[in-house]
């Protein structure tokens, strides 16, 4: 079964996009531990971006550092990109092993961060925070529908 904690800043605001999330977390269920960390976001303004950014990464920070086993993959669209297949076949060759994937908030990860971990990317296109949680349960879904044979996957 896989195991996979979900670590993002902030939570799902939009009621629909709360609804997707929760569509997904029940159908992950029977397959998957899903476990969904949500690291407080900071305040910030145009000139204190940066701040902000850079304390969020030491609240991600501290909480993958009492990890050390976990496969740690951050979420960034400079990342490398897989299919649906590819990303499939990266989950359940750690099947058993903790899977840590990480959303950013607003305005993405600390460099720190990203220069310490792997880091994946769901498209060239960047995403709402909030809709990348949603996409990424989606496509957790479907890597699992794909290595289960379930007619999901076209």
């Amino acid at each position: 079964m896989l195991n996979i904690t979900i670590v993002s800043v902030g939570k799902i605001k939009t009621k629909y996009l709360i609804e997707a999330e929760s569509e997904y977390l029940k159908r992950l269920k029977p397959y998957a531990k899903i476990n969904m960390v949500e690291i407080s976001p900071e305040s910030f303004s145009k000139s204190s971006q940066d701040k902000a950014v850079s304390r969020e990464g030491e609240k991600i920070e501290t909480y993958l550092s009492k990890r050390p086993n976990a496969k740690i993959f951050l979420l960034d669209e400079r990342g490398k990109e897989a299919t649906s297949l590819e990303f499939s076949g990266k989950l359940f060759s750690f099947d058993g092993e903790e899977i840590i994937l990480v959303i950013g908030g607003s305005v993405g990860l600390d460099k720190k961060l990203l220069n310490k971990y792997s880091s994946i990317s769901l498209s060239k296109l960047t995403f709402l925070h909030e809709m990348t949680k949603v996409i990424l349960l989606e496509q957790i879904y479907r890597a699992i529908a794909i290595n289960s044979g379930k007619n999901y996957h076209h």
